[in-house]
């Protein structure tokens, strides 16, 4: 039986961009290393073998010291160290990926918020300018040539059976803004739920995090979930 981790899994390791790109601008693909792409197997097959129908959540791309590292989204080497999945990498924490594991303590824990939702990014591969973090937007006409890149992602990702109901979308300003223009063209979502950026919430907001814990908790809401149901095989 095909699980929802081999598909991730299997997605992951043919992502590719096809584009020339600004000059300076460099793609991170941690999908290529083998150590890393091994630690991925051992996440997505502990948090994703289970036949549960996942929300999804999406940032803008992977940053150098999370998800551009680790090949996890907003997961730095410390969290998947405190998952159970010892690696050698430089043991940097990420300020995005505090925030997302405290929300995921408050809601119950790993394994729980893992059955119910599935993080990626609007560009799942992300982006360096001299050798400093880049979001796929910062750049004059990098969307427009992450296009067709972006729209093949989430088209495959959808297939897998996750939710179209709903989408929560991390960054409430540009990113939301060119998401929620994908939407509007390709209907991937019936809505498309903005939320405060974490890494904006950690830089700007670090005294309310309890308040914007709580009103993540609150939009991720039953009612705005799909029922925990098994995939379509």
């Amino acid at each position: 039986m095909i699980t929802l981790a081999d598909r991730i899994l299997a997605f992951q390791e043919k992502l590719k961009i096809n584009v020339k790109l600004p000059n300076e601008v460099h793609v991170m693909n941690p999908y290529q290393e083998e150590n890393t792409f091994a630690l991925c197997r051992k996440f997505y097959e502990k948090f994703y073998s289970s036949r549960f129908q996942r929300t999804m959540i999406l940032g803008i791309n992977p940053g150098r010291h999370g998800g551009g590292v680790t090949g996890i989204p907003f997961t730095d080497p410390l969290k998947l160290e405190a998952l159970g999945i010892s690696n050698d990498f430089q043991k940097k924490r990420e300020l995005s990926a505090d925030f997302v594991y405290a929300l995921i303590d408050a809601y119950g824990g790993a394994k729980k918020f893992y059955d119910h939702f599935y993080f990626s990014a609007v560009s799942p591969l992300g982006f360096t300018k001299t050798e400093k973090n880049l979001n796929y937007y910062d750049v004059k006409g990098l969307p427009e040539l992450l296009h067709d890149f972006i729209v093949s992602c989430l088209r495959q990702q959808l297939s897998w059976g996750l939710c179209h109901k709903v989408c929560y979308c991390l960054g409430e300003g540009e990113n939301f803004k060119f998401l929620n223009k994908l939407n509007r063209r390709y209907n991937f979502f019936k809505e498309i739920v903005p939320l405060p950026h974490p890494r904006f919430v950690m830089q700007y907001r670090r005294k309310k995090i309890k308040e914007f814990i709580e009103l993540y908790l609150e939009k991720l809401t039953p009612s705005k979930r799909p029922n925990l149901a098994p995939q379509t095989p």
